[in-house]
C-alpha cells in the first residue's frame, strides 16, 4: 500500500507530478508545509518560472479534499483550481469543515476568491419523503445536503457539531469493513480499519472517513496481490463477479495508468457497495436539526439535486431513478422545511433535467448553486457546461455566495438569508444582485 506519511495514501507519484511544473509538494502531510510550498509556487509564477494561467469565467463550489476523500489536500485543490483558470473555488467535504482554514489561506496566497462548506447525509424519515429513494444511491429516506457559505467565525461550531456523527461513522465503517472482508476472503485479502483505512484519511486532523476510503484501501490491496493488468481484471470479474465497462477495463489493463487505484475504486463502488453497506442511521442528523444548525451559523442550506442517473460521470453510479418522478413534491417539501437553495451539477444532468430544476428554483425562490463534485484525478476542475449562457446565473450566484460569506463573517445578521436581510430585500433576485456586487468588489480589492 502507498506510504500514508508521504501522500496520505492517495495514489502514486502522479499526484506529485501532474499538479504543476515544479518539484514543490502541495500534498505533503503537514498543512503548514503545504502552504509554504504554495507560496514557493506563487513565487515561481511571479518570477515567470511557472506559466500564469489564463482566467476565464469558470467557478466551482464543490471540491472535495483529503479531509473527506480526494487526491488533493486543501492546498493542492486550490492550486489545481488556480492552474485550471477558475475565478473561484469552494471546499466541500463530508461531515467535516476541518480543511476550511487551510483552503481559505491557500486562496489568499494565489489571489483566488473561495467559499467554504460541508456536505452531509440527513434523515428525511419524518417528512413526506420518508421511504423514497431521494438522492442517495445506497439508502432510502436519506439525502445529501450541503451547507454553503459558512461564515468563518462559525467553523469551529460546525466542526464540533459533526463530532458525534463522525464517531458513529467510524463505528459503521468498522462493521462495513468486517462485511467486506467476508466478501473478499476467497481472494486471500483482508482489510484492517486501523492499519489500512485510517492512515489514508485526515481523520487525525478532523477529517471524515467514507466508503471511498474503504474501497481505495481494497484497491491498493488488490494491486498488491495481483499487480496492474489482466490478472487483476480477471480476479475482479471472475472471483468477485463484477462487470467492468469496456472503457474502464481498458484503463485497468494499462499497467502504466497513473490513476489506476482510482479507476479500480470506481468499479468497486459501482458494484460492491450494496453487498457490504450498513445503513447510515446514527451518523445522519435529522433534516430539521440541519435546518436549525444552518440558521444558527448563518450558512446557506442547499438540497443536492442528483436526478435520474444514466451514464455516470464518475463511473461509480449505476443507472438508477431518483427524484425526477416526484420532483414537484420534492421542491415543495424542501421549501417548507426551510432550505435556502438547491445545488446541482450541469455535467451530470440532461438539458431537460437542468431546465426543470432551474424553473422550480425560480418558482420557489430557491438560490441556485453549482459545483462539480471533485474527488477523482480524472475529473476536470472546469465545468464547461457553465459556459452556456443559459446557466450564467450559476456564475452570478457564486459571486453572491462569496458576498454572503464575507458579509456573514463580519456579522451574521448581514448574511443573504438572515431575517434582517430578507426583511430589507424580500426579493431573492434583488439580494443576489446586491451580494454579487459585494463579492466582486472584495475580489477586486
Amino acid at each position: 500500500m502507498p506510504e500514508a506519511s508521504t501522500y496520505y495514501g492517495y495514489g502514486d507519484d502522479i499526484m506529485k507530478r501532474d499538479f504543476t511544473q515544479t518539484p514543490y509538494d502541495l500534498n505533503c502531510p503537514d498543512p503548514k508545509d503545504r502552504l509554504e510550498s504554495l507560496r514557493a509556487c506563487m513565487r515561481g509564477v511571479i518570477g515567470g518560472r511557472i506559466d500564469k494561467p489564463q482566467k476565464g469565467i469558470d467557478v466551482n463550489n464543490h471540491i472535495h479534499t483529503t479531509f473527506s476523500f480526494s487526491p488533493y489536500s486543501p492546498t493542492l485543490a486550490v492550486w489545481k483550481a488556480y492552474m485550471a483558470g477558475l475565478q473561484t473555488a469552494g471546499i466541500m467535504d463530508h461531515d467535516s469543515i476541518a480543511g476550511a482554514r487551510e483552503f481559505i489561506e491557500a486562496g489568499r496566497i494565489v489571489g483566488m476568491a473561495t467559499t467554504i462548506g460541508v456536505e452531509c447525509r440527513v434523515d428525511f424519515s419524518d417528512t413526506p419523503l420518508s421511504g423514497r429513494s431521494i438522492n442517495n444511491p445506497d439508502q432510502r429516506s436519506i439525502a445529501y445536503v450541503a451547507l454553503h457559505g459558512i461564515p468563518h467565525t462559525q467553523i469551529d461550531r460546525v466542526q464540533e457539531y459533526f463530532v458525534p456523527y463522525t464517531k458513529a461513522r467510524h463505528d459503521r465503517n468498522r462493521l462495513m469493513v468486517s462485511r467486506l472482508n467476508s466478501i473478499v476472503s476467497p481472494l486471500g485479502i483482508s482489510l484492517d480499519y486501523d492499519e489500512d483505512v485510517l492512515p489514508i484519511s485526515e481523520s487525525a486532523r478532523g477529517g471524515s472517513v467514507t466508503e471511498r476510503h474503504i474501497l481505495y484501501a481494497l484497491s491498493c490491496k488488490l494491486v498488491q496481490k495481483y499487480g496492474k493488468g489482466s490478472a487483476l481484471v480477471d480476479a475482479v470479474k471472475g472471483q468477485l463477479g463484477i462487470e467492468i465497462r469496456p472503457k474502464i477495463e481498458a484503463f485497468l489493463l494499462d499497467e502504466y495508468n497513473p490513476h489506476y487505484e482510482y479507476d479500480l475504486l470506481g468499479v468497486l463502488k459501482s458494484d460492491l457497495v450494496a453487498s457490504f453497506y450498513v445503513d447510515a442511521t446514527d451518523e445522519c442528523p435529522k433534516v430539521h436539526d440541519i435546518v436549525e444548525l444552518s440558521r444558527e451559523v448563518g450558512a446557506i442550506l442547499a438540497y443536492a439535486y442528483l436526478g435520474d442517473v444514466g451514464e455516470s460521470v464518475t463511473g461509480d453510479k449505476k443507472t438508477q431513478k431518483f427524484e425526477d418522478d416526484y420532483i414537484e413534491e420534492l421542491f415543495e417539501v424542501i421549501k417548507d422545511l426551510g432550505f435556502n437553495a438547491v445545488t446541482y451539477m450541469p455535467t451530470r444532468n440532461s438539458p431537460d433535467q437542468l431546465r426543470t430544476v432551474k424553473s422550480l428554483c425560480e418558482r420557489h425562490e430557491l438560490f441556485q448553486i453549482s459545483g462539480e463534485d471533485i474527488n477523482s484525478p480524472r475529473q476536470p476542475f472546469v465545468c464547461e457546461a457553465l459556459r452556456n449562457p443559459e446557466f450564467h446565473n450559476l456564475i452570478d450566484s457564486t459571486w453572491a455566495l462569496i458576498g454572503h460569506e464575507l458579509s456573514a463573517t463580519e456579522d451574521l445578521s448581514q448574511g443573504m438569508f438572515s431575517p434582517q436581510t430578507v426583511q430589507r430585500w424580500p426579493s431573492l433576485k434583488e439580494r443576489i444582485k446586491i451580494f454579487k456586487a459585494i463579492g466582486l468588489e472584495a475580489d477586486r480589492d
